[in-house]
């Protein structure tokens, strides 16, 4: 008679917490999430103290001394910041090519100062850093127009688009972050000199 091999298994169990991360298993952790995302040095820092919170939290579960693990956490995250700063310092991480590159793609994408500033910020991007990499005012109109193709108005509307359907769209734009002077600029424009426009602000 054939033995019944079914093996019943219990709840998976978390892995084990081991040693708290060290710097050198930061570093290597940093490099492999650059090695797939674009980041900030505050971005990168935030990424790596997860990393060391995730060990906090299974030390934890496995009845470490909380004492204890609160002054690994503290010297691990220190050692999170030095691994950032020193790849910052390097070039390897570099806050202010990332905020020129990501304005440039969000102003193609539609995106208007004000939201790219906030998007910036969110990833950690220094005030200055930020303003520097901003879109200038004749990108502003292009990020603007790329908005209204998006939502099919002004110079994409199916129709002239006047008295409420103007007063729409420019709450559409006003919503998004562009200025009045830029939102009638973009509701105002020819259709063919806005798609040369558009394609102006793809090819910069």
């Amino acid at each position: 008679m054939a033995q019944d091999r079914t093996h019943h298994h219990g709840p998976r169990q978390p892995p084990a917490a081991g040693p708290v991360p060290s710097e050198a298993l930061l570093h290597e952790a940093a490099l492999n999430h650059l090695a797939r995302f674009a980041a900030t040095e505050a971005r990168l820092r935030r990424v790596l103290s997860r990393r060391v919170d995730r060990w906090a939290r299974r030390a934890e579960a496995e009845g470490a001394d909380p004492a204890a693990i609160a002054q690994q956490v503290a010297a691990a995250k220190a050692a999170a910041a030095r691994v950032a700063q020193r790849l910052a310092a390097a070039g390897v991480v570099d806050d202010a090519a990332f905020a020129a590159a990501r304005a440039r793609r969000l102003a193609r994408s539609g995106r208007s100062r004000r939201a790219i500033a906030a998007h910036l910020a969110a990833k950690g991007v220094a005030r200055e850093t930020a303003d520097a990499a901003l879109p200038e005012e004749e990108a502003e109109l292009g990020a603007a127009l790329a908005y209204c193709r998006r939502r099919r108005i002004g110079p994409f509307a199916a129709a002239p688009q006047e008295g409420e359907a103007r007063l729409k769209a420019l709450a559409a734009l006003a919503r998004a972050g562009f200025g009045r002077d830029v939102a009638e600029a973009a509701l105002e424009m020819d259709p063919e000199a806005a798609e040369e426009r558009l394609i102006a602000l793809r090819r910069s």
